[in-house]
């Protein structure tokens, strides 16, 4: 695939475009990438959906959601104007190949029958393999770009409940698609901070030749949202804490973290070492990992709802909503270095980071001073790096360092890296934002292959099963603490 424009007209279509993750996400995101001009221009943008809805009452949905924080409110309102004219909105039922092609007809009056087309699957993963099969059905799909234009399709998670029902879904999609064609998005690939492991791991001396287990003695990736599920709740029952938030974002930062060097920065290499690591970690069992949910509590000041009384889910729901497991990564590298992994709803902070704990010092010239602590007793940590996703993108180093005045107290200060202040004037985008520019470029490297995905599979299979054949009671919790206490 070419990582340069084609120069070709660009169509976006956006399937399932009356749903919430398209108007709160997806065309926020493609409104920011036009404003900007990182699109071709007068690139046109299609809604297709089920819901019976006018071109202006599309827009109507559309428009309060784009917003370019960094304009001026005249500009703002001027992009908005180029912007939601070149929106149109086709109806149609997803599994009808004739809805599809009379879609695809309206591009081609559009843009012409050479125009690049990205279609966008915001839409439930049930519907994923009817749709594919319908444009196939359709024919509406070129086979190459051979000149005549490229079809790119990007799919959300969950890709499939399993190993066995990912492999399934795959099959569909690759009998109507070629692997190059399907974009598989995680969005937390394209956050900056999580762009950055790669550089942060191996175009800094200070940190490479310590990435290993002589030097790290453990890490701890953790994930946490503070805020009730609400209207997802009923979606959430029937997924878990584990597919919904284990085995796609915290696998993908697992892998980033440990895989080696990639040979170059092209999609197949920096995949090809993701894919390697990941077949380095042992499955999961379930003696390794501990489930939780949350019961009633309180959220700034206010009483929440335990996770049982939420709307859509069974009085008796054994769904985790908190999970923590133990990974181990059999590797030169990594053997014998425990990697915890942790993933909390009703937790008592929003939090997505890394942190990456280093042994002491083999000599023992400040042992004694260490062991007294700083200057009120307490414990000093080891040397610590954590790379910080949300809320706010940031990397600290806490290293071990003497107070000032006199005598020896020792403390450990944070080396603090704010993106924030950093690179203040610039604009970090939005994960989505840089996402869907990459589609329209071609790289595919923060993009899930179809091995990739497999053997992601392969770590969670065997605990899922455990989980959903067997009868334990996840730990209670209080919502908004700090998980179970069994932990």
């Amino acid at each position: 695939m070419s990582s340069v424009p084609s120069g070709r007209p660009l169509a976006i279509v956006v399937v399932g475009a009356s749903g919430d993750l398209a108007v709160r996400k997806i065309f926020p995101a493609l409104f920011a990438l036009d404003a900007r001009g990182t699109l071709p221009p007068e690139t046109r943008f299609f809604g297709f959906a089920r819901s019976t809805l006018s071109d202006e009452a599309f827009r109507g949905r559309l428009a309060p959601g784009l917003r370019c924080e960094e304009l001026p409110g005249s500009v703002c309102g001027q992009r908005q104007r180029a912007f939601l004219p070149r929106c149109r909105y086709v109806p149609g039922a997803y599994d009808r190949p004739v809805d599809l092609a009379r879609l695809r007809r309206e591009v081609a009056a559009a843009c012409g029958p050479a125009a690049d087309v990205l279609y966008y699957f915001a839409i439930p993963p049930a519907l994923f393999g009817p749709v594919a099969q319908s444009m196939r059905g359709a024919g509406i799909l070129r086979a190459d770009d051979d000149g005549t234009g490229w079809d790119r399709v990007v799919i959300e998670k969950p890709f499939g409940r399993d190993r066995a029902s990912s492999d399934a879904l795959s099959a569909v999609l690759k009998g109507c698609f070629r692997e190059e064609q399907i974009y598989r998005i995680d969005h937390y690939l394209g956050k900056e901070v999580i762009q950055n492991l790669l550089v942060l791991r191996f175009a800094n001396t200070v940190f490479e030749p310590v990435w290993n287990r002589d030097h790290i003695r453990h890490v701890h990736l953790c994930w946490s949202e503070d805020i009730p599920l609400a209207g997802r709740a009923g979606y959430f029952d029937t997924t878990g804490i584990i597919r919904d938030v284990m085995q796609n974002h915290l696998t993908q930062m697992l892998a980033l973290v440990a895989m080696e060097c990639p040979w170059g920065l092209d999609a197949r290499h920096i995949r090809d070492e993701k894919v390697r690591l990941l077949r380095q970690v042992v499955p999961l069992t379930r003696d390794r990992c501990l489930l939780g949910q949350y019961t009633a509590g309180t959220r700034q000041g206010q009483a929440v709802a335990g996770y049982r009384e939420e709307p859509g889910v069974p009085a008796t729901s054994r769904t985790a909503t908190y999970a923590s497991a133990v990974f181990e990564v059999r590797s030169p590298r990594w053997r014998g270095v425990p990697f915890h992994v942790s993933a909390a709803k009703g937790a008592a902070t929003r939090c997505t980071e890394i942190r990456i704990h280093f042994k002491a010092p083999d000599h023992d010239l400040f042992r004694p001073l260490l062991a007294r602590g700083d200057r009120d007793g307490a414990p000093l940590r080891d040397n610590e790096l954590v790379i910080r996703v949300q809320p706010d993108a940031q990397i600290l180093l806490r290293v071990v360092g003497k107070r000032p005045g006199p005598g020896f107290t020792l403390d450990t200060p944070a080396l603090d890296l704010s993106y924030r202040e950093a690179y203040a004037g610039a604009r970090i985008g939005d994960a989505y934002e840089n996402l869907l520019l990459d589609v329209v470029r071609g790289d595919r490297s923060l993009f899930i292959r179809d091995d990739e995905l497999e053997a992601a599979w392969d770590l969670f299979t065997p605990l899922l099963h455990a989980i959903d054949a067997g009868n334990d009671e996840p730990h209670p919790y209080p919502f908004g603490s700090g998980g179970p206490e069994a932990r």
